[in-house]
């Protein structure tokens, strides 16, 4: 579980204020786009877990510190690493990096849960044995 995903993301005038600095909002969604294309490298797209799996991820819990401001035109680079799989969750670290420098940390719990119930349920086997490779 040591491998580090990371996902390019260009910064564009929607995502600053209007000094051109990122909205603090913003870095969540690059979040949530990494973390997707993280689970579509596994081989898993939101279409998939829910047709083949019957479930979908919730985020339980997010912490997040802010280091440095990430402004207009700037490639950045947001990482998803696996913590720790639990029966139901993911604890995941993500970074959001310009270069050598952390702009902002987070640590996600995503809890697997069924699509139509809602509840948490197992995290497929088949994504499991993607994540602990």
């Amino acid at each position: 579980m040591e491998t580090v995903f990371t996902h390019p993301v260009r910064i564009y005038y929607q995502d600053t204020d209007t000094g051109g600095v990122v909205y603090h909002a913003s870095y969540l969604n690059f979040m949530e786009r990494a973390r997707y294309e993280w689970l579509r490298e596994l081989g898993f797209t939101v279409d998939t877990m829910i047709r083949s799996h019957q479930m979908i991820f919730l985020i339980r819990s997010l912490s997040i510190e802010y280091f440095k401001p990430a402004v207009l035109d700037d490639l950045l680079g947001v990482t998803v690493k696996v913590i720790e799989v639990g029966r139901s969750r993911i604890t995941l670290q993500q970074q959001i990096l310009r270069e050598q420098s952390t702009l902002a940390s987070a640590t996600v719990h995503a809890v697997c849960v069924g699509a139509e119930t809602l509840k948490p349920i197992s995290v497929p086997a088949p994504l499991r044995q993607k994540i602990e490779k």
